[in-house]
């Protein structure tokens, strides 16, 4: 099978092999070392401020997304929340479980956050915003230079779930204003699912060693305190930690994150030019679309977008991505994060080729 999703993605033959070795005890001067480097290469490519600081949570890039939202923000809080699609969706369920204040920015799926939306809600006394880089159920791309400048001006705590985005697009915290990010192991770091990752720059240090969370597992007070010694309270999942810090530092022997960007949007640029003859539109701008993904909306009637990515997998071999609720006859989506090369990209192409002339698309 091809893997063409958004995580889990094809692994690098490096990562594979790291896996495949014994898991050796943690609780360890040589291990801590390696959680030191993890930290800092994290820092880094996250362009993250000085002093910044990684919660590793062993966890989906949910359990992040929900550790943040009880460490950063309290019900003295009021936030905004962009709902942009199903992940979106999910900041606003995670901001009602814990009983944050928040005020819904309502986005059409695949609709770009603008300028003019954004000044209404100006001076108005907000304390934090959570939103995507990438919101991956749409592959809408939305404009952080614009979001972290309307935050730095309304003294506005800026929260951001970059789990597909990170490495696939530009991203930068000090560019960006942003003072709390976070990825997934699984996405476009090509890693085993089972750990997510959260920067954070002072201002969020502050906010989770003050706030009194109510919860063990998810205290990040208690993740910062452990992590001095290069530790996590809890076993981690050893063996994504090994493979990320071999991955980390390929990244940074290989012309860092500005090289990785380039190669997936070369990639994502590729694709898009090979199906332009094919009976597809995009579902979000072109100009507004992640390099990590490509969401697609099948032109004849009567295709099930769903249909198509059953046709892929059980005839093809190759996996795409279905969308789920009302998008899942309408629109499915190509990834272009993990190991991924031109043949297998062609490869693809040629399957939608073959259904095309099958009248299948």
């Amino acid at each position: 099978m091809i893997n063409f999703t958004v995580g889990p993605v094809q692994m690098d033959p490096e990562t594979q092999q790291i896996g495949a070795q014994q898991i050796p005890y943690f609780r360890t001067p040589e291990f801590s070392a390696v959680m030191k480097e993890n930290e800092s290469l994290l820092c880094k490519l996250f362009d993250a401020p000085e002093n910044a600081r990684v919660i590793f949570m062993t966890g989906s890039g949910t359990a992040s997304m929900e550790g943040g939202v009880m460490n950063f923000f309290t019900q003295n809080d009021k936030v905004l929340v962009v709902n942009g699609g199903s992940f979106g969706h999910r900041f606003v369920e995670l901001c009602q479980i814990h009983e944050i204040p928040y005020t819904e920015i309502s986005l059409e799926y695949g609709q770009p956050l603008t300028q003019d939306i954004l000044k209404n809600f100006e001076n108005q006394g907000y304390t934090g915003m959570l939103l995507q880089l990438c919101e991956t159920s749409t592959g809408i791309l939305y404009d952080m230079n614009l979001v972290g400048d309307f935050c730095n001006r309304n003294n506005i705590f800026l929260f951001v779930d970059a789990v597909s985005g990170f490495l696939a697009d530009k991203f930068s915290m000090k560019e960006m204003h942003v003072n709390a990010a976070i990825t997934g192991s699984q996405k476009a770091l090509s890693l085993p699912p089972s750990m997510s990752f959260t920067v954070m720059d002072s201002k969020a240090q502050e906010r989770c060693t003050k706030n009194k969370v109510k919860s063990m597992y998810f205290n990040y007070a208690d993740y910062l305190k452990n992590g001095e010694r290069g530790q996590t309270p809890f076993t981690p999942a050893v063996a994504t930690l090994l493979q990320l810090n071999d991955k980390l530092k390929r990244i940074e022997q290989n012309g860092g994150i500005q090289n990785v960007n380039n190669v997936i949007k070369k990639r994502a640029e590729y694709f898009r030019a090979k199906i332009k003859h094919l009976p597809f539109k995009m579902f979000t701008p072109e100009n507004a679309t992640s390099n990590c993904v490509t969401a697609l909306i099948p032109t004849n009637q009567g295709i099930s977008a769903y249909r198509i990515f059953e046709i892929i997998k059980d005839e093809y071999g190759i996996w795409i991505c279905p969308n789920g609720g009302e998008l899942a006859q309408k629109v499915f989506r190509v990834g272009h994060i993990g190991n991924i090369t031109e043949e297998e990209i062609n490869r693809l192409v040629a399957a939608f080729e073959d259904l095309q002339k099958r009248n299948l698309i």
